[in-house]
């Protein structure tokens, strides 16, 4: 795997990490996963206050899934990103359709742990080239999560996929994290990420900025699980 898709063990171990611990999240799966993977973190990569960082986000991001899918229950789910995580079987996939993305050597290894079913299906692709839409016959509405994504994504690539996500679907409900600007300059010296040899990030100051004619910003989610 390339240094980008290595990131994806940073938020395996946090959420195996918290799991074992019963907090914020019950994750078997990613404590099955990192106990089979055995891959070796390093630095700030294995720090508690990260894991529960990492356990909390998640938390965080399944709430808001599961009330945007009561609310949607035509919507198709689209997890950018998805790495190993487990969030189709935390949340379930209540007759929704969902679908995992990620570049096509981490779906190659998400493979190995997950079965795709009628309504569970996982495409190789690359957020910045959208070809990978065409592997999704439903147009009606979505709900896509972006979950420690945006900030490897230029704003003029997350803006082109913003949009292209628009173009495919009627309706289109997202959630992403993002980095500031100062937070991208000082993940150069602090962040766990360049322990596995990520060394450029990017950051923005407003959401609004990722607005089109076809998006529009509506408001900040809060961090904090309601369940804490």
């Amino acid at each position: 795997m390339n240094s980008v898709n290595k990131t994806l063990y940073i938020p395996l171990y946090g959420k195996s990490y918290v799991s074992k611990k019963g907090l914020f999240l019950d994750d078997k799966k990613a404590e099955e996963i990192w106990v089979s993977e055995g891959f070796a973190l390093k630095g700030k990569s294995k720090s508690k206050w990260l894991a529960y960082y990492m356990g909390v986000r998640s938390a965080v991001f399944d709430e808001w899934l599961k009330l945007q899918m009561a609310a949607a229950p035509d919507a198709v789910v689209i997890h950018i990103g998805c790495g190993m995580d487990s969030r189709v079987i935390r949340v379930g996939t209540e007759n929704h359709k969902w679908y995992d993305v990620d570049f096509s050597e981490v779906i190659e290894e998400r493979k190995r742990y997950y079965a795709e079913t009628d309504n569970y299906k996982m495409i190789a692709g690359d957020a910045r080239a959208c070809a990978w839409l065409t592997a999704i016959e439903e147009k009606k509405s979505a709900i896509v999560v972006m979950e420690g994504v945006s900030m490897y994504l230029t704003v003029d690539e997350m803006r082109n996929l913003a949009d292209s996500l628009c173009a495919h679907f009627q309706s289109l409900m997202l959630l992403v994290d993002c980095y500031t600007s100062f937070a991208a300059k000082m993940s150069k010296r602090r962040n766990p990420i360049n322990d596995v040899g990520v060394t450029e990030v990017y950051g923005i100051d407003e959401p609004q900025v990722y607005q089109s004619e076809r998006i529009a910003f509506v408001k900040e989610h809060t961090m904090i699980p309601r369940n804490t």
